[in-house]
């Protein structure tokens, strides 16, 4: 019930703002996401990578819906892939993608030029590009556009998530050489049609993607903060013959930093997906329905405004 109501919250802008002009909302924000700038995201990236960890860094943009709004997210990437590369911090630190931002919704063949010059821009940096994944209804063409990117930028990474019913298909087509798969859970309400509804159907699903992926030739990307899934993925490297380097483990900024401290002491890559940029409100929802146990500091930000 409380995953319903932040995935619900998502869309209101009422308490957007009292999130954001709430006193200690900075801080509850500041846990998952970098900061509104580049500046920002690269002093936090750097941080990371001095930690031995690898980062994935995503712009936070909304579905975009003119040919500006998708042109300004694509020189931003453009500008923070320049921006890496100076700073020396390829190809520890490659950036996450989200197609929407591109105007995928309103004109598919700009948002694939779009695509296809970020893919250039991070291939010249020396680090990769992986195309993150949305609701259900853009999981077809996101995966026709990875195709087509993949011909000339064949590092280029998928985003699959477990609840969706489709997705063991979707990872005996890409568990193949060269192919990067980031596989998670999935943070989007999406009807049972398509999705498994139960978390422990959730976990079956995830489960048996990840032994598509682990007995495939491709290189798989455990996005998840589940102690028992972070065994079984490791149980799994061990069955098939995975070494450390031929796989990696994912978490997200400010979820379990203890983790993924162990993890990398373990030796294992662990890749930190850290977001910024100014639409960070939609995110910070999807978190929170992850674990609605966050409800609590969401609450006494919202108290603190009244």
């Amino acid at each position: 019930m409380f995953r319903s109501l932040f995935l619900a919250a998502a869309g209101s802008a009422r308490l957007e703002r009292m999130i954001e002009s709430a006193p200690v909302s900075k801080g509850i924000v500041r846990r998952f996401v970098a900061g509104r700038s580049a500046d920002e995201a690269l002093r936090v990236s750097r941080e990371l990578a001095d930690d031995g960890l690898t980062v994935s860094l995503d712009h936070l943009g909304g579905d975009t819906g003119t040919p500006e709004q998708a042109a300004a997210t694509r020189d931003e990437y453009l500008a923070v892939l320049g921006r890496l590369r100076e700073a020396g911090l390829t190809p520890a630190v490659e950036v996450s993608l989200k197609l929407s931002a591109l105007g995928q919704e309103t004109d598919d063949k700009l948002a694939y030029e779009y695509a296809h010059s970020i893919c250039k821009a991070a291939a010249e940096a020396g680090t990769t590009v992986t195309l993150d994944a949305e609701d259900h209804t853009t999981t077809d063409a996101t995966l026709e556009t990875l195709l087509e990117l993949r011909r000339e930028f064949p590092s280029t990474g998928a985003v699959l998530q477990a609840h969706l019913r489709r997705t063991e298909g979707d990872c005996r087509e890409l568990a193949t050489a060269g192919s990067r798969v980031r596989l998670c859970k999935g943070a989007y309400s999406e009807p049972e049609s398509v999705a498994f509804q139960s978390a422990l159907d959730v976990d079956k699903s995830y489960v048996r993607c990840l032994n598509i992926l682990m007995s495939g030739e491709g290189y798989p990307m455990v996005a998840t903060h589940d102690p028992r899934l972070i065994a079984i993925a490791e149980d799994r490297a061990r069955w098939f013959d995975r070494s450390t380097g031929e796989y990696e483990f994912q978490l997200l900024y400010g979820v379990r930093p203890e983790e993924q401290a162990r993890l990398a002491a373990g030796g294992h890559t662990v890749r930190v997906y850290l977001p910024y940029g100014d639409q960070w409100y939609g995110y910070l929802m999807r978190r929170l329905a992850e674990r609605p146990a966050n409800m609590a500091v969401l609450a006494r930000a919202v108290k603190s405004k009244k």
